[in-house]
């Protein structure tokens, strides 16, 4: 699968499970690693492990293989590593705290999401062609 429709499949997932403030960043300039971050926030522990469960579930039946899975246990932040992904599911104070944005923010990508609400409807094109 390519990484435009591993990072659709990332995104369709977060938004399945109301994952809040997505944003997608290309890291392909600053790691070797890995090829975009993903950085979403659940509301309380409970949401942030279901949010990433979800990710990995739908990772996992699109045939990707989980590099890691971590953070669980607490749910404030919990990393699920795709290989060419790394997708964080944080906790607000969390996600302000360690300002990930800041780290790897150099190059966000433009991604259609879906509408969460008036002032905050994201509708933007994705910044590779469809293949």
């Amino acid at each position: 699968m390519n990484l435009q429709k591993q990072q659709r499949l990332v995104i369709d997932a977060l938004e399945d499970t109301k994952a809040q403030d997505i944003k997608v960043f290309n890291t392909t300039g600053l790691t070797g690693l890995f090829d975009r971050v993903i950085i979403a926030s659940g509301t309380s522990n409970r949401q942030t492990r279901a949010i990433a469960s979800h990710v990995a579930e739908q990772a996992k039946k699109q045939g990707l293989e989980i590099v890691a899975f971590e953070g669980e246990d607490t749910g404030e932040w919990v990393l699920i590593d795709l290989g060419d992904i790394v997708v964080h599911c944080m906790q607000p104070a969390i996600r302000s705290y360690y300002n990930l944005e800041e780290i790897w923010g150099a190059k966000p990508v433009r991604v259609k999401l879906l509408p969460t609400g008036p002032a905050q409807a994201s509708d933007f094109d994705e910044d590779f062609p469809e293949e």
